[in-house]
């Protein structure tokens, strides 16, 4: 699933979101870095533990180590501005 780096096929912000979302998989409404890192390896990027903890760093505004739905929009941005992601 390596939709998101396809210039061709640019994803909404809420498409993102949703792709990131399947990767909750305790559904406690949360992204742990574990999550995280499994959702960055399944769509082709290397590195993913590390580019997890990055993005968590980045996203995660009260500190608590998980990416909650309202750090979502924060991630997305992150993502696109890093790694190259498309968002139409």
């Amino acid at each position: 699933m390596r939709v998101w780096r396809s210039t061709s096929n640019p994803l909404s912000e809420e498409q993102l979101k949703g792709l990131l979302k399947r990767y909750d998989t305790n559904g406690d409404g949360r992204l742990s870095q574990n999550e995280l890192k499994a959702a960055f390896r399944s769509l082709g990027l290397r590195f993913s533990g590390w580019r997890a903890g990055r993005a968590i760093r980045h996203a995660d505004a009260n500190g608590d180590g998980y990416i909650s739905e309202e750090e979502m929009k924060e991630l997305v941005k992150y993502a696109m501005m890093k790694w190259g992601f498309t968002i139409s």
